[in-house]
C-alpha cells in the first residue's frame, strides 16, 4: 500500500473469510499493510467491519484462507497489537478512575507481578493528555459521559504503544473537536510507523487513508480513497451518492 518495499508486511490476508460460528459474514478478503499504513473499513452496521477487526485481533478464528499479524497468527503478539472494541467492557461495579482504566493498557508489558515504573506512569500520563482524558483522570468511570469514556478507552489502547492499532468506531460519541483529536492521534501514530486499521461509517475518516475497504457483507471495493470511494461503489454499499 505505502511504498515500503523494504518493510515486512504488518498485516497480510489472503482469501480470508471471516464470521461467527458457522456463519460467514465476509468472504475472500485480500490485503497487505506496511508500517505507517492506515486502512479504513467502511460500511453500515452488520457489514463485517467489526468481524474483520476481531479476527485481526485474534478474538475470532478465520473461517477460511490465511491471515498473519506481525508475522504470526492473530492474537499472538499482545504487547505489539492493541484493539479498541466498539463497546469496551468496563465493570461499572468497580470503583475505577479514568486513570486506572488507562493504566490497564500497560498490563501486557508488565505481566501479572511487575509493578508499574515511572516510565509506565509517564506513558499513561502522556496518552491521557493526547486524548484529553487527563481533564477527568480522577473521576470514576461510571461518572463519565459516553464521549469521556471513549477518550479514556482510546488512551488505554494508546498506552500499549503497539505497532498495530485496530480501532472499531473510535470517534463514536465524540463531538467535532473530539473527532479532530482522534484524526490527529492517528496521524501521529502513523508517523511513528504504526499500522492503523479503523472501522468507521464516516467517509471523512477515509480521506487520508492509504487504502479503503468498502464492506457490505462482501468486499465492494478496495484501494486508494479516490478509487474505492467512487459513486458507484458508495451506491452499492450505502444506497446513496457521495455529496460533492
Amino acid at each position: 500500500m505505502n511504498s515500503h518495499s523494504s518493510s515486512p508486511a504488518t498485516i497480510s490476508a489472503s482469501h480470508l473469510d471471516v464470521g461467527y460460528g458457522l456463519h460467514t459474514v465476509v468472504r475472500d478478503i485480500d490485503f497487505v499493510t506496511a508500517p505507517g499504513d492506515l486502512v479504513a473499513l467502511i460500511g453500515t452496521n452488520g457489514s463485517g467491519k467489526s468481524t474483520l477487526l476481531k479476527t485481526l485481533a485474534g478474538m475470532l478464528a478465520p473461517m477460511h484462507g490465511t491471515v498473519s499479524v506481525l508475522g504470526g497468527a492473530p492474537g499472538r503478539s499482545p504487547r505489539r497489537v492493541a484493539y479498541l472494541p466498539q463497546h469496551p467492557v468496563s465493570s461499572h461495579t468497580l470503583p475505577l478512575r479514568a486513570r486506572d482504566v488507562v493504566a490497564m493498557g500497560r498490563f501486557a508489558h508488565l505481566g501479572l507481578f511487575r509493578r508499574a515504573t515511572a516510565h509506565d506512569r509517564s506513558i499513561v500520563h502522556n496518552t491521557m493528555i493526547r486524548t484529553g482524558a487527563n481533564e477527568f483522570a480522577e473521576k470514576s468511570l461510571r461518572e463519565l459521559s459516553g464521549g469521556q469514556q471513549q477518550r479514556t478507552h482510546l488512551a488505554q489502547v494508546l498506552s500499549r504503544e503497539a505497532e498495530v492499532l485496530l480501532l472499531d468506531e473510535p470517534t463514536a460519541g465524540l463531538d467535532l473537536s473530539g473527532k479532530a483529536a482522534v484524526a490527529e492521534i492517528i496521524a501521529q501514530e502513523r508517523a511513528r510507523g504504526t499500522t492503523v486499521v479503523v472501522a468507521t461509517h464516516d467517509l471523512q475518516d477515509a480521506e487520508t487513508a492509504s487504502a479503503v475497504m468498502l464492506l457490505a457483507q462482501r468486499v465492494v471495493a478496495f484501494g486508494p480513497p479516490s478509487v474505492a470511494l467512487r459513486d458507484e461503489h458508495l451506491r452499492e454499499c450505502f444506497g446513496f451518492t457521495q455529496p460533492h
